[in-house]
């Protein structure tokens, strides 16, 4: 039985089972990697351990007064506040691989969810889709959590064109989060785009994404779905702008265009991924026709090699900095 002939009960049930058995067993129940760094919020100092602490979270003031070298530690350390944007609206719709890009949604809230979850951490999220934005406040617990992705789930569809802006969610998102902590933005990151949408300027998105990562830390997850990059070989084909409801007849046969295509993807998977660059944001790509688990564990070893990178000494011919 495929994921979509569940209902949402058992949906999320097999889920959480996925997230519990599989992600978070691969991950050792550990958060820290899904997000570069460990928090900001400045809690007190403690001795410096050589190999392990980075020597930019030097104490200084308190490693003279004790004449011994002390870190600073932050509250994300012991506690985690993350905020989630989940992007429901028309594009999200879609999906020629085992998902569509809104079920792959809920796939990565959950693991966030799920990963994050523990003694004095909280999830707040703001869902925005067809109607509207609809949050909900931060707070703990595994009935919050499902009760967030059961909304994603029943959140409405439409073909039709009035979806709220992408780009006006991320700045409310900022002005509702006063205390710094995680900003976890699932998406495809086409709202904000060029006209053409092949995305040639800054997106839209680009400033208030910048404004978030200057507060939090930032991890934007990227859904991308197989079709949106190659066009197949497949006769006529009609396609439909989920964002507008305009319809076209497409030639698939034609090589031309299909490489047309290509290249035009590609050049617009270069610049969302430049933006989110730029913003600073972490950035992670899920594919609908992809093992998103083993996604998600990729991404995090990464973080965590380069966590460690960050700890060595720099060598300086013979001697280490």
């Amino acid at each position: 039985m495929s994921p979509a002939e569940l209902t949402p009960e058992r949906r999320l049930r097999r889920l959480e089972l996925v997230i519990t058995r599989r992600l978070d067993g691969l991950l050792h129940g550990s958060y820290l990697g899904l997000l570069p760094g460990v928090g900001s919020e400045a809690a007190g100092s403690r001795e410096y351990q050589p190999g392990e602490d980075e020597v930019r979270r030097m104490d200084w003031a308190v490693t003279a007064r004790t004449t011994t070298p002390h870190v600073r530690t932050v509250d994300a350390d012991r506690e985690l506040a993350t905020w989630v944007l989940a992007d429901a609206t028309a594009s999200m719709d879609f999906g020629t691989g085992d998902l569509e890009k809104r079920e792959l949604t809920v796939a990565a809230v959950a693991a966030v969810g799920f990963l994050t979850a523990g003694a004095g951490n909280r999830l707040g999220t703001h869902l925005l889709h067809p109607d509207g934005v609809r949050r909900f406040p931060a707070r703990s617990g595994r009935t919050h959590l499902l009760g967030i992705l059961r909304a994603l789930l029943a959140a409405p569809r439409s073909e039709a064109s009035g979806d709220p802006g992408f780009p006006d969610a991320l700045t409310q998102l900022n002005r509702r989060t006063a205390r710094r902590g995680l900003v976890v933005v699932v998406s495809d990151f086409l709202d904000g785009l060029d006209e053409d949408g092949l995305g040639r300027g800054a997106p839209a998105w680009e400033q208030p994404l910048r404004r978030l990562a200057a507060r939090h830390q930032v991890l934007a997850v990227h859904v991308v779905d197989p079709r949106e990059l190659e066009l197949p070989d497949v006769g006529v084909l009609t396609v439909v702008d989920p964002e507008t409801g305009q319809r076209r007849e497409v030639a698939t046969a034609a090589r031309a265009l299909r490489e047309r295509y290509a290249a035009a993807a590609q050049q617009q998977q270069a610049t969302i991924a430049g933006a989110l660059r730029r913003a600073g944001a972490a950035h992670l790509i899920l594919r609908t026709d992809r093992d998103w688990v083993a996604d998600i564990v990729r991404h995090v070893y990464a973080q965590r090699r380069l966590g460690r990178a960050a700890h060595r000494p720099i060598s300086t011919g013979g001697a280490t900095a």
